[in-house]
């Protein structure tokens, strides 16, 4: 049995990257794939949120001249990109699917709506939420959040590139030290940047719990819906 019945799983674009440094790896995103197969195969409802990174970040963009609004805009299309190449590999390894988007944009994705994407998820389709939240000034993680209340999912997993949430950055300071679990409020008192506050806040207000943990690490995912503890739990 899967710990959880239904989640709402975020991946991060930057990680579709690869060894690549842009774009998207094909060895990366079929691994992702797997993995998504492996859980479905469990039974589990399955909805999914995107990043676009690997390929534009509205923020980034406004240093270099580009308007917010619309370079948010470019950054909703980029993890719709991302969506389609999701997609295109579950269906490779033969896991039903569909792409809903924020903004209408059929035949590529059809527009989302809370009870369609429960209607397919329920009926064994993993469902892939892309367009952000179809408005500027928000980032995927609030999408995120956004959307897991919405399907009323069980838990949000964030698939990142480290095993959980730390006192700093891993990557920068050998000296972090994890956390197994810890509450929405300390991340918001420590300010630490696991994702955008936001999204902590809204996951707090509505009893959305979220597990950080590497997705990168393959089977890592199974591992989590197995109840194994190797992330960081966030709670009330």
């Amino acid at each position: 049995m899967a710990k959880f019945n239904r989640i709402l799983l975020k991946l991060s674009g930057e990680s579709l990257m690869g060894k690549q440094g842009y774009g998207i790896d094909p060895d990366r995103l079929a691994e992702y794939a797997q993995q998504i197969k492996e859980i479905h195969s469990m039974g589990v409802q399955i909805g999914i949120v995107i990043g676009g990174g690997n390929i534009f970040r509205g923020l980034k963009g406004t240093t270099k001249g580009f308007d917010r609004v619309k370079g948010d805009q470019m950054g909703m299309l980029a993890t719709v990109i991302n969506s389609l190449a999701l997609s295109s590999a579950l269906t490779t390894v033969e896991v039903p699917n569909k792409v809903l988007t924020a903004i209408r944009m059929e035949p590529i994705g059809e527009f989302y709506s809370k009870w369609r994407a429960i209607e397919e998820m329920e009926a064994g389709k993993v469902c892939i939420f892309s367009a952000g939240t179809g408005s500027p000034y928000f980032t995927t993680d609030t999408g995120s959040s956004l959307r897991g209340v919405e399907i009323e999912a069980d838990v949000m997993l964030k698939g990142t590139r480290v095993d959980g949430i730390y006192t700093a950055d891993p990557e920068k300071d050998p000296s972090a030290v994890k956390f197994d679990d810890i509450s929405y409020d300390e991340i918001l008192d420590r300010g630490l940047k696991v994702m955008d506050l936001s999204a902590v806040v809204m996951c707090r207000d509505n009893n959305l719990p979220i597990y950080v943990f590497n997705m990168d690490v393959v089977g890592n995912l199974k591992k989590v819906m197995d109840g194994e503890d190797i992330g960081t739990f966030v709670h009330p």
